[in-house]
């Protein structure tokens, strides 16, 4: 018997990975202010924003801000059903410094008793006892979004290639946002001893499963010596569909066999630029959900367009989850 799926309409979007805490230096440099965070958490709520169904699955501590994380995803109506909660390893901090531009980066993590963070350890044996309930949950998903920070860590690794094995029989997209980030290999107690080279071809190995792969104009050049999104496609096994973002500056693009560069909109009222490139990729998933996938340049147009107003609006005001859009505004802003 072939099981039917052809009338289940797929329009939700499973977010894989990180839930962690920005803390973030104030603009005074005396003190921080911490902020809820991690690229696929981001994600998730970004979506629900824009009125598209998202399931997070990922492993926070049973601590304080596990618990103020699962307060924000059931505000939003996130689906935590696949959500683990870790009663030994806690909930990573990451402290965020910025430089005199207001650009944020990582310097490091909030000290831990512990050998790894809850991140870390998103367990594949827990996710196999709720198979079927995950499988219901894929019938109905057009998208797999994760990042990269979960292969640091082997335990969380495997968790995530059996995710994407699942995906794929279900003829789940995936999308992966490169988002390197050495610092997390760095602190890792389970790849602190992996080299440089060995960190970028096991990703660069990882990025054969995309469909669509965004990243930014330096991730480009460190792992494909290239910033061409169509040559950038062509070295991958699945020949996904590449967005390359560069702050500020246009965005260039490769999707449904089309090439180009489409500028974006900036501000002066810039705060702070934490998560706005997770609400750009939430943005552009929540268009080629609702709008169909573009078949001609225009279409590709509005898609990074719509796109481009959710990560600047983002960046409007301090935090990732914060400050990210709701649809209407987004709609308003266009």
């Amino acid at each position: 018997m072939r099981k039917k799926v052809y009338f289940m309409k797929k329009n939700k979007v499973v977010c894989v990975g990180e839930a962690l805490i920005d803390r973030i230096r104030n603009k005074s440099n005396q003190g921080f202010t911490n902020f809820l965070g991690g690229a696929p958490a981001n994600v998730a709520c970004a979506l629900r924003k824009l009125k598209i169904d998202s399931v997070f699955v990922g492993r926070l501590g049973s601590d304080n801000y596990g618990k103020n994380f699962i307060v924000k995803f059931k505000e939003l109506k996130v689906n935590l059903h696949f959500l683990q909660l870790d009663n030994d390893a806690p909930t990573r901090v990451v402290n965020v410094d910025r430089d005199q531009f207001g650009d944020r980066f990582f310097s490091g993590f909030e000290e831990s008793s512990h050998s790894c963070f809850a991140d870390e350890v998103l367990s594949k044996k827990l996710i196999e006892k709720e198979i079927l309930n995950l499988e219901k949950s894929f019938l109905e998903t057009k998208y797999l979004v994760t990042g990269t920070i979960l292969l640091s860590s082997p335990i969380s690794a495997e968790t995530i290639f059996f995710l994407l094995e699942q995906a794929k029989k279900f003829e789940v997209k995936i999308v992966i946002d490169l988002n390197w980030r050495e610092v997390f290999w760095d602190h890792s107690s389970f790849s602190s001893e992996i080299s440089k080279a060995e960190r970028v071809n096991l990703i660069k190995k990882f990025l054969n499963h995309a469909n669509v792969l965004k990243l930014a104009k330096e991730e480009a050049t460190l792992f494909f010596e290239d910033e061409n999104p169509l040559l950038i496609s062509q070295q991958l096994s699945n020949r996904p569909d590449v967005i390359i973002t560069d702050g500020k500056n246009p965005v260039e693009w490769y999707i449904n066999g089309l090439q180009g560069i489409t500028e974006t909109l900036n501000s002066q009222k810039i705060v702070d630029t934490t998560g706005a490139g997770d609400a750009f990729l939430a943005g552009l998933i929540s268009k080629l959900i609702s709008s169909g996938y573009p078949s001609n340049e225009q279409e590709i147009e509005d898609c990074i367009k719509f796109a481009g107003v959710c990560g600047l609006l983002t960046c409007l005001g301090e935090g990732a989850i914060e400050q990210q859009p709701y649809y209407e505004k987004v709609n308003k802003f266009l």
